[in-house]
């Protein structure tokens, strides 16, 4: 190992274990990958010098690849900002082999009920989405230029943030828009909806999910039930494979965690619930599918690269005791 790696980090422990569940189709990794605090944790630093320094530049553009020789997953949260280009997919499938699969939440034009009232939304901010759940333009735009990655390509994630009072007069009328939404998609990509309303979690969700084969996206989030109470819904496991994303500790804000956690070095917050839920997730039961794709994100304790470490660890221990 490069001495400019860490030897606390268990970089090839982690890479091994990580394949063997990738063989099981059992996929797990970050959300996102671009982080400069994991630079001699998962990153070589001599691999981004320029003018014997770290180039930003150059680390953000060709990290992947080193991310990819370690993990065989993520989820491309850029995903949510802006439909994805050729030019972008291509560059980010080239620094990855044929069994990494690339997890994309989907361009917030398509889910967004109503844009936030931000600075970067220009005239839009306030204003009602006129391509909310617009079937045409999401498989004009967000497919299209996916299709030569299909093969590749992991979950597609529907994130609808937070809905409000102004928004829909009744939860329900949010489900039969989704169910008319999800029945007019191409078939063939495992699409996946994650909600943010603890409200929605309810029999009808569930049912129009299952319709359409679309799995529900269990989410550690602020407002959101833990992880472990929505996997034990009655349910709440809808398709042929199964996503996940452990983001926050419930009751937390992002800006919380952002501030409390960053660089993203280490756990400093153990959160025992997560990874218990985690681990169910990696060792499915036997009427259960095996395909899962589950990310962990650093907000949630501090670093999700230690966080699956500690999980993944914790699972092969119990094993070599059983």
């Amino acid at each position: 190992m490069n001495d400019l790696l860490s030897p606390l980090f268990p970089r090839e422990e982690l890479k091994a274990a990580v394949a063997d569940l990738a063989r099981e189709g059992i996929f797990i990794g970050t959300s996102s990958w671009k982080y400069e605090g994991w630079l001699g944790l998962l990153y070589t630093p001599e691999r981004y010098m320029t003018r014997g320094r770290v180039s930003r530049a150059k680390f953000e553009k060709t990290c992947l690849a080193e991310y990819a020789e370690v993990f065989k997953t993520v989820c491309l949260d850029g995903g949510f900002y802006q439909f994805p280009s050729a030019r972008m997919l291509d560059g980010i499938f080239a620094q990855a082999p044929e069994d990494f699969r690339l997890t994309l939440k989907v361009t917030e034009d398509i889910t967004v009920r109503r844009f936030p009232s931000l600075p970067r939304y220009g005239k839009r901010a306030g204003q009602m989405n006129e391509h909310f759940l617009d079937a045409d333009l999401f498989v004009a735009s967000f497919l299209e230029p996916l299709e030569p990655y299909r093969a590749r390509t992991g979950t597609l994630i529907f994130e609808f943030s937070t809905f409000h009072e102004d928004d829909w007069s009744r939860l329900s009328e949010f489900v039969a828009a989704l169910d008319a939404f999800l029945g007019r998609l191409p078939k063939g990509w495992d699409y996946a909806v994650e909600v943010r309303n603890r409200g929605l979690l309810r029999a009808e969700y569930f049912e129009v999910l299952r319709r359409h084969g679309v799995a529900h996206t269990f989410n550690s989030w602020s407002r959101m039930p833990p992880v472990s109470e929505q996997l034990a819904l009655e349910g709440s496991f809808t398709a042929n494979f199964t996503a996940a994303r452990f983001l926050l500790k419930p009751g937390r804000t992002y800006e919380q965690a952002v501030e409390k956690f960053k660089p993203y070095r280490e756990v400093q917050e153990p959160y025992e619930e997560a990874r218990e839920a985690m681990s169910k997730l990696l060792t499915p039961a036997p009427r259960q599918s095996r395909r899962r794709f589950i990310y962990v994100n650093n907000r949630l304790e501090g670093s999700s690269l230690w966080t699956i470490y500690a999980v993944i660890s914790g699972l092969l221990k119990r094993k070599a005791k059983s």
